[in-house]
């Protein structure tokens, strides 16, 4: 069993203040597989002050200082991938296919992005007689979760560093091991002393610290809605910046044109992917009511050949969910469906019947669905699908629409235009088309109770930056 009870504040690891162990457990075999030490408010000060101390120096640092420090951390990370990816499976439960595939591989992905915004990024120009500033915001709280550990750290790491900020991260207690390896990665790239810091823990102690702490200039959180909501309001007094990346219950809409057997197979993988642990995850399966039979066979067959089981096992393509506790949430939610009256196709509440133990829940499929249920409000941030039918294509649109969420949508169509003329109409941050994959250089976020502010891309470094306007700067044409 790994043993790291230490934090990263300013360039060393170092003892919390007060040791406060805690199991990190492995959700396939329910058993610890690490321990660590959870922090509190004296651990989140000791970093915050750490990062104000190196902000003035490195704020000040040249584009061709950062992006030689970029480069290093690139070349730091894809060095340990592969630790990266098993300390994720064991830790979360990602297959060892999309550990090494998909969720290790990001965190280099958006380093590269990050260099790439900071390249061509114009920190100051002119507009009349006025110059026009960018600059780093200060000391940054980044507060991640579980899901896609790597890929969240990186997304808000990658533009704080490129901006010249300095930052205390609080990654998930529930998945630390690649979060350590990713500070090592940045320790052995030579990020300066107190630029990068981390601290342990959960999120009513150390996360609410990091809101609430007078010192630190923004913060940005990714979680669940209701976890965004406390972080917000701990934020408030000290009138910092707050950009929050939250649920969704992402609609995938068929319409009529489109070749429904592929965009449903794509829709359902899309869904199961990550045990269904995705916050952009297409759950919501809008197929024309004509089809609706059609659609049931495609969905089902796919939850049929997903194979679920061990995560380090060949041809596994789902884990388990994170912990018990998601487990039984899950659990609760599909038996709701049941209750509420949808139509399970196939999957459900009970563990598959193959697997003895872990936090394992069979890909699901529910069919008449109405937009009214709790399985189709509700995140329910696991492999659980479900199929809504619909008359017309406004209707569709209004079902899409009608969420409290709006971090993602999907739309399949055989003619682009008529595709993209929906895609217009949805109330989404971000729409995929003819199922295209996401683009680490395109801002990523949500409408709605899907949270504020964008990530990844230009748009994701702007989060990091306060304009300054300088009036009288420009000295007035000749």
């Amino acid at each position: 069993m790994i043993t790291r009870l230490h934090f990263y504040i300013d360039g060393a690891w170092v003892d919390p203040v007060r040791p406060h162990p805690h199991d990190v457990v492995n959700p396939a075999t329910e058993r610890p597989i690490a321990q660590i030490s959870l922090g509190s408010d004296q651990d989140v000060d000791r970093a915050v002050r750490a990062a104000r101390a190196a902000f003035p120096a490195f704020s000040e640092t040249s584009r061709d200082e950062r992006l030689a420090l970029l480069d290093r951390i690139i070349d730091a990370l894809v060095a340990r991938e592969a630790d990266m990816a098993a300390a994720l499976t064991q830790e979360m439960g990602a297959p060892t296919r999309l550990a090494r595939g998909a969720q290790a591989p990001a965190a280099a992905a958006h380093m590269r992005v990050a260099r790439q915004v900071l390249a061509d990024f114009v920190f100051e120009e002119p507009r009349g007689r006025t110059l026009i500033r960018r600059e780093a915001i200060g000391v940054c709280g980044l507060i991640t979760p579980w899901n896609w550990p790597l890929n969240q750290i990186a997304c808000k790491v990658a533009p704080a560093l490129a901006a010249g900020c300095t930052m205390v991260l609080k990654p998930s207690e529930l998945a630390p091991i690649s979060a350590m390896l990713f500070a090592d990665a940045l320790h052995e790239a030579g990020v300066p002393a107190g630029v990068f810091n981390l601290v342990h823990g959960d999120g009513p102690t150390v996360g609410a610290a990091i809101a609430a702490h007078a010192d630190i200039d923004m913060v940005s959180f990714t979680g669940s809605t209701r976890a965004g909501v406390a972080v917000a309001k701990a934020a408030a007094d000290s009138v910092k910046r707050v950009t929050q990346e939250l649920g969704g219950k992402s609609a995938n809409v068929i319409l009529e044109d489109a070749d429904l057997e592929r965009a449903v197979t794509a829709g359902a993988r899309a869904c199961f992917l990550n045990a269904g642990q995705s916050c952009n995850a297409p759950t919501r399966l809008l197929v024309p009511r004509a089809r609706l039979a059609d659609a049931e066979a495609a969905a089902r067959t796919v939850a049929e050949r997903t194979v679920v089981g061990d995560p380090t096992a060949d041809g596994v393509h789902m884990g388990p969910l994170v912990s018990v506790a998601q487990q039984q949430r899950v659990q609760q939610l599909i038996a709701a469906g049941v209750a509420e009256g949808a139509r399970l196709l196939i999957g459900g509440a009970d563990r598959p019947a193959h697997l003895e133990h872990g936090a394992f829940v069979a890909p699901t499929v529910f069919s008449d669905v109405h937009n009214h249920m709790r399985i189709a409000r509700e995140e329910i941030f696991g492999p659980v699908l479900c199929l809504l039918p619909y008359d017309t294509e406004a209707d569709a649109i209004a079902i899409a629409n009608d969420s409290p969420y709006g971090l993602a949508a999907y739309v399949s169509s055989g003619d682009p235009e008529h595709a993209l003329r929906v895609a217009r109409q949805l109330r989404a941050g971000t729409v995929h088309v003819n199922s295209a994959f996401a683009d680490y250089a395109a801002p990523f976020g949500g409408y709605k109770h899907s949270g504020n502010g964008r990530e990844w891309g230009v748009e994701g470094m702007l989060e990091y930056l306060e304009v300054k306007a300088m009036f009288g700067a420009v000295p007035p044409a000749a």
